[in-house]
């Protein structure tokens, strides 16, 4: 069964202000509302671990939207996060933020976490991928080329893979490529089929 048969009489909503989560969900050929809410929190529990941190966030944020879940509304959220050395790597708090943190990325793994939450008016479902992520030992030109030319400031990690970092960078990656760019689309599909089918 095709997906877009599955969801053409139900409202598929996007709550999120990414555009490569836009992006990644047009990919499947779905008709979708992006709907985004300003001041919403994305602190976490300090307990949770890496896996359970995407996951909490993702739930936490499809609780601000819960108003537009009738008539055969289905709402996607999701969340990322980075995690190093066993430690949270967020946001850069500005570009000299940036260049720290790409350097302790450099000539190492990283794991890249998407959690995501599908919700409709009676049930909700949370799943996550995780992607492993190799950069090679970076230089402190490329690094600030990339700070200065890009926009990490948005980004978890201080960087986008499916641009120049990631071109020139990146050397290895186990898992969902479309996980680090923030959507496991893949698996995304498969998980919005078995909601719909009541699996």
């Amino acid at each position: 069964m095709l997906l877009s048969n599955l969801v053409k009489d139900h409202r598929l909503i996007l709550a999120s202000q990414s555009p490569r989560r836009k992006l990644l969900l047009e990919g499947l050929d779905l008709k979708f509302e992006v709907i985004v809410r300003d001041n919403i929190p994305e602190e976490h529990p300090a307990h949770l671990k890496m896996n359970e941190i995407p996951v909490w966030l993702a739930r936490s944020k499809s609780d601000h939207y819960t108003d537009l879940l009738k008539d055969r509304t289905l709402l996607i959220t999701a969340d990322t996060i980075v995690w190093h050395r066993n430690r949270l790597v967020g946001k850069p708090e500005d570009l000299n933020d940036a260049i720290k943190i790409l350097s302790t990325l450099s000539d190492s793994m990283h794991e890249v976490v998407t959690g995501v939450c599908l919700r409709s008016e009676k049930k909700m479902r949370l799943f996550y991928s995780e992607s492993k992520v190799l950069f090679r030992k970076l230089s402190s030109e490329e690094i600030e080329y990339y700070v200065t030319g890009y926009k990490p400031l948005d980004k978890g990690g201080a960087y986008g893979i499916q641009e120049w970092i990631g071109y020139i960078g990146i050397e290895e990656i186990e898992g969902s490529f479309y996980n680090v760019m923030g959507l496991p689309v893949q698996m995304l599909y498969q998980e919005l089929i078995s909601f719909l089918q009541g699996d």
